[in-house]
């Protein structure tokens, strides 16, 4: 039951991911992004996936880990290509 919980959890977070990701993109700016609340998400769903390796507990929890930690890398990927757009004057 408690995985089930769990994966609810996930899945609310990870909803959110992908429709940052758009706005990101489209915004052509890293202007009003934080960079180190990123990575501490990002290190927060390692640990998570960690813990699932750790306790042995390999089960369809660990995929949406994995898919929110995808996900929410792809918010890095956006961020380094917006501060060059920003660093070009680009906009």
């Amino acid at each position: 039951m408690g995985s089930i919980f769990e994966s609810i959890m996930l899945i609310c977070f990870g909803l959110s991911w992908p429709l940052n990701v758009i706005k990101a993109y489209k915004a052509r700016t890293a202007k009003g992004t934080s960079l180190p609340f990123i990575l501490l998400i990002i290190t927060g769903y390692v640990a998570g996936i960690t813990a699932k390796l750790i306790t042995g507990q390999i089960n369809y929890v660990l995929v949406v880990y994995l898919l929110n930690l995808a996900i929410v890398s792809m918010n890095v990927v956006v961020y380094f290509r917006n501060v060059a757009l920003d660093r070009k004057g680009v906009a």
